[in-house]
């Protein structure tokens, strides 16, 4: 059996020069890859207390859907800015070049609920703390934040100090 890290293709010079890209769509498009990073996702949150799961636009709909399916719990969407029909929070992040703006419905989380983050990759760590304000901000409480990858050089790790964060693999460079 396969190491999900035999499921990710690498690709050099993507989006530029000098970047070694890791694909996660290459997990999703194999039935064992997928399977294997459902599992370990779910293995994340083996004896983690939490009442929801939150995911951000689009991978985290793909990892966070089938765990909280199987984990009985509701999941609650994060989308980019304009994306949701009904009164919501926001919180503004940093890019490389920029600002990014997240949204999510005001009446998603309710407070003194526990919160399971789980979104496909953690880089600079930015999206993931900015969802971190969205939650906090109506008063629920992040018990775990998984990831099926982690980019270490990037030190988004840091930007999440004092939570539970654990990835599935994790590479040192960029």
């Amino acid at each position: 059996m396969k190491k999900l890290e035999d499921y990710v293709v690498s690709i050099p010079d993507f989006p530029e020069p000098g970047v070694l890209f890791r694909d996660v769509t290459s997990i999703l498009q194999d039935a064992e890859g997928l399977h294997l990073s459902i599992d370990r996702l779910l293995l994340m949150l083996d004896g983690v207390d939490f009442d929801v799961v939150v995911g951000p636009e689009s991978r985290g709909f793909i990892f966070g859907m089938p765990v909280a399916y199987v984990k009985n719990r509701p999941f609650v969407p994060i989308r980019k800015k304009g994306k949701l029909p009904r009164e919501t929070v926001s919180a503004t992040y940093d890019l490389e070049y920029g600002t990014a703006t997240i949204e999510m419905h005001k009446d998603a989380i309710k407070p003194g609920q526990k919160v399971a983050i789980v979104d496909d990759l953690i880089a600079t760590g930015g999206t993931t703390e900015a969802i971190i304000r969205l939650i906090e901000g109506l008063g629920g409480e992040v018990v775990k934040i998984c990831f099926v990858m982690e980019l270490a050089g990037l030190k988004g790790r840091e930007k999440l100090a004092g939570y539970d964060v654990e990835s599935a693999i994790c590479y040192e460079g960029k």
